[in-house]
């Protein structure tokens, strides 16, 4: 298929660098932007529990603007190692609050320092307690409208979640993915091969969650200083056999793949931002995806790794397209 580029975006020649692009994304800087942009809001914002089924309890945290009749509830997932702190999802909250939208910011399992709520360790095929939380949410919180949405890992998770709605008894009206992981084999090949500080990055954030859940639970997650040294594919293998019943790295990384004709089957309206510089997740899945006829896919030019930044105040494309997607006007 042709690329469908996404016209409307286009950043400053100094922001056309895929690298600079996704190191600003994630920078200090950036997540000040956010949390301050979501303050600015004057939105309340209160932490809950959620259910995610058999005893699995995930820590959210709802924010709606006081005073106003919600139009709908915005579920946001962030990326791995990311939380419901990041900049791409606190802006991305800031944005449907001023659409007249609550919102409700997930923490996977192990992410955004909740480690001590579930003894088991986090992985990325733990689709069914996300759906299971979004129904909780649903339940506990209900609103004219039900969106989600989710930025790398997490736009992998949303698309999983729409996949599963209907057949979970969920409404969904929109889903939108921004640089989702579509084959994690493919996207760990990209790390190897590729710019070696996103490989050093992840590794080092994955080690110090492991290290921290181990000292949590030494008898649910032991293992010895030999083990967190491991690379990303020796230790993500490490996982697989002993924190799941997968049995092999290929078959762990199939039971999360969306990739070829897995989204074909996609029952509800869904968006997919991605671009074609992507450092971490390449850009030929997308152009070999056969989707469903109710989403739309949009490569654009530039973006790196869920960056799309547009100018020195870090403001995002991405998070303004997602809430401008999901959350148009009836």
């Amino acid at each position: 298929m042709s690329d469908p580029f996404a016209s409307d975006y286009a950043p400053p020649r100094w922001l056309r660098n895929s690298h600079v692009q996704s190191v600003l994304a994630s920078s200090p800087m950036r997540r000040r932007r956010g949390l301050a942009a979501l303050a600015a809001t004057g939105a309340h914002t209160a932490s809950m529990i959620i259910d995610g089924g058999d005893g699995v309890r995930l820590l959210g945290l709802h924010s709606h603007m006081p005073g106003i009749e919600p139009r709908g509830m915005a579920l946001l997932l962030h990326g791995w190692e990311g939380s419901a702190e990041s900049s791409y999802i606190c802006l991305t909250a800031a944005h449907f609050l001023a659409r007249g939208y609550d919102v409700l910011r997930l923490n996977f399992r192990d992410h955004g320092g909740t480690h001590h709520l579930n003894p088991d360790i986090f992985h990325s095929a733990r689709i069914d307690e996300v759906v299971h939380a979004a129904a909780d949410v649903a339940r506990r919180l209900p609103r004219p409208r039900m969106v989600a949405a989710g930025f790398s890992l997490g736009g992998n998770f949303a698309l999983r979640l729409a996949l599963r709605a209907p057949a979970a008894g969920l409404r969904l009206d929109g889903v939108a993915a921004v640089c989702p992981v579509l084959d994690p084999a493919d996207t760990m090949l990209a790390m190897e091969r590729g710019f070696p500080l996103y490989m050093r990055h992840f590794e080092n954030r994955w080690r110090s969650s492991l290290a921290r859940k181990r000292d949590l639970f030494p008898d649910r997650v032991g293992f010895d200083r030999d083990t967190l040294r491991l690379r990303m594919r020796a230790l993500t293998e490490w996982l697989v056999l002993r924190h799941t019943d997968f049995g092999s790295l290929d078959a762990y990384f199939d039971g999360y793949s969306i990739a070829g004709d897995r989204l074909a089957a996609l029952q509800v309206p869904a968006q997919i931002l991605t671009s074609a510089d992507d450092p971490v997740i390449p850009v030929s899945g997308f152009r070999q995806a056969r989707l469903a006829p109710s989403t739309r896919l949009e490569i654009a030019r530039w973006g790196g790794h869920c960056g799309f930044l547009e100018g020195p105040r870090l403001d995002g494309y991405a998070e303004r397209w997602v809430a401008a997607r999901l959350a148009a006007p009836d």
